[in-house]
């Protein structure tokens, strides 16, 4: 089995398991499953970095085409549609990079958070994802999540 192979069966399997899990992270989601996509104020207040890297800057034209329609402006969220992913439940070392992958490419069942389940994503391709996270990683570090 190749490297990675055996790292996207690794990760498979961290976020099997964590379909099932809820853990306290659950405590700070919202208490319904809501399908709607009609949008909704923003989750969390995300401070912008001064400037973003080259992959940064071709990753947010990416989110805001295909992820900001249920997961806001800035990756703030938006309530009772999308959970934000500048939080502490996406740093990298619980939700690795290769989570975001996976979920854009085969969408994720509902476990931190009660929006109902992510759908695959249509029309991103893998180098999509990795500008895309490297946008919201960005993100993630100028507002402590590290």
């Amino acid at each position: 089995m190749g490297r990675y192979t055996l790292l996207a069966v690794a990760v498979a399997a961290i976020i099997s398991v964590g379909f099932w899990w809820t853990g306290d992270d659950a405590t700070d989601a919202p208490s319904e499953i809501v399908q709607s996509r009609s949008g909704g104020a923003a989750m969390v207040q995300v401070v912008l970095p001064e400037t973003l890297s080259a992959n940064a800057k071709i990753g947010q034209v990416a989110f805001e085409a295909k992820c900001a329609v249920c997961h806001g402006a800035n990756a703030a969220g938006q309530d009772g549609v999308a959970p934000p992913l500048v939080h502490k439940i996406y740093e990298p070392s619980h939700h690795g990079d290769a989570a975001f992958l996976l979920a854009a490419k085969n969408g994720v069942r509902a476990h931190h958070w009660r929006f109902g389940n992510m759908p695959a994503v249509d029309g991103v391709t893998d180098g999509d994802v990795k500008m895309i996270v490297a946008y919201v990683r960005e993100l993630q570090r100028a507002n402590g999540i590290e």
